[in-house]
């Protein structure tokens, strides 16, 4: 009698199982994946079981009649790191498949022959002043050639490693020396109750420090650039040159007058192009990235406070790699550092437990 009960009981189950969202191809479609999975697992291997293309296919099509959840709880041996795998692949598949050529067995263009190539470095060594087309025009007339100028280009940009890719930009050359070069920019952030604060950055152009910040709440004018400005540089003096870019906020009138009163020279970047500002960029997005997508912040007053605890760490305790591995207080090699002795050194904290850094015990 109570056999006669338990196989009642499993067969109103599977009756309703079969009745529900799926139907008998779910059931059927689950127990042959965990069946496969099962065959899978007891081969004798050292390590985890490799797929056959036959398994991948088996796997896949078996779990194309269940939904999320149930793939979910039937399977057993693939990991998400395999199906992320699976899925870079994919897309690297398809993007290849897009864009790359279909003309594979064409051959491209042929480059310059060895000698060639020695021969323009020979000539670019020995005569630093000639220009690409002169070098060009030089090599064809001696050798009987058909290069030009930008096969020369080509040719000392791969081949050669002169300094001139090393070489300071305007900016470091301007700002060689501390204080005389400061970059200054705006950036945008959102409090913990989305109300916008504008936030200007000053920063010295050769040792990176942080000058100061000057925040507003809300919409910034020509007054309220101007009063930012003179808040974020009131502890540290006036540069001889400010870097800034074209914002329509760097060109009204009180801007310029306000930097004629502090006789501060203003230095313009390019226009629409990011890269010709790249250090005050840079530090915009670490202030982002590093502090103020970590945190919130309630009002201005918090803000500012939080910014001038972030300013301290960035200045006395941040290295940086454009520095050698300094930091902008140490970059004119004027102030000295304890170093700590790495058996016994003790631990500092910055902005309220941020970052931490050791430090000489």
């Amino acid at each position: 009698m109570r056999d006669i009960f338990i196989l009642t009981v499993h067969l109103l189950t599977t009756i309703a199982k079969l009745l529900g969202k799926g139907g008998a191809r779910s059931i059927v479609a689950d127990s042959l994946l965990m069946k496969q999975q099962l065959m899978i697992t007891r081969r004798h291997q050292r390590r985890s079981p490799r797929l056959t293309p036959l398994d991948r296919f088996l796997l896949g099509f078996w779990s194309l009649f269940l939904n999320s959840r149930q793939i979910a709880h039937a399977a057993v041996i693939v990991r998400p790191s395999t199906l992320l795998k699976f899925h870079a692949l994919l897309r690297k598949r398809k993007y290849r498949r897009l864009y790359s050529s279909n003309n594979k067995g064409k051959p491209g263009p042929k480059g310059p022959s060895k000698e060639i190539i020695e021969a323009v470095i020979a000539l670019k060594r020995r005569n630093p002043s000639f220009g690409f087309l002169r070098i060009a025009q030089q090599i064809n007339n001696t050798f009987g050639t058909a290069i030009n100028k930008d096969v020369v280009r080509r040719i000392l940009n791969d081949y050669t490693s002169d300094n001139e890719g090393n070489s300071p930009s305007w900016l470091s050359l301007l700002g060689h020396t501390k204080d005389s070069l400061w970059s200054t920019d705006l950036f945008r952030c959102e409090s913990i109750l989305l109300q916008t604060h504008w936030v200007l950055v000053v920063m010295d152009q050769y040792t990176r420090r942080i000058i100061g910040f000057g925040i507003q709440s809300g919409d910034v004018d020509g007054v309220n650039l101007c009063c930012m400005f003179n808040c974020a540089i009131s502890k540290q003096g006036v540069p001889r040159y400010l870097s800034s870019d074209n914002d329509p906020l760097f060109r009204y009138h009180r801007w310029k007058a306000n930097l004629r009163i502090l006789e501060v020279a203003e230095i313009k970047s390019i226009p629409y192009t990011p890269t010709s500002h790249p250090f005050i960029e840079r530090l915009i997005g670490t202030i982002r990235r590093e502090y103020l997508d970590r945190l919130f912040f309630w009002n201005a007053q918090d803000l500012e406070r939080k910014l001038e605890s972030f300013a301290q760490y960035y200045n006395q305790h941040r290295v940086h790699q454009s520095l050698d591995g300094k930091t902008p207080v140490s970059a004119n090699d004027s102030v000295y550092s304890q170093r700590a002795n790495l058996a016994h050194y003790a631990w500092k904290s910055h902005c309220h437990g941020l970052f931490k850094t050791q430090i000489a015990a």
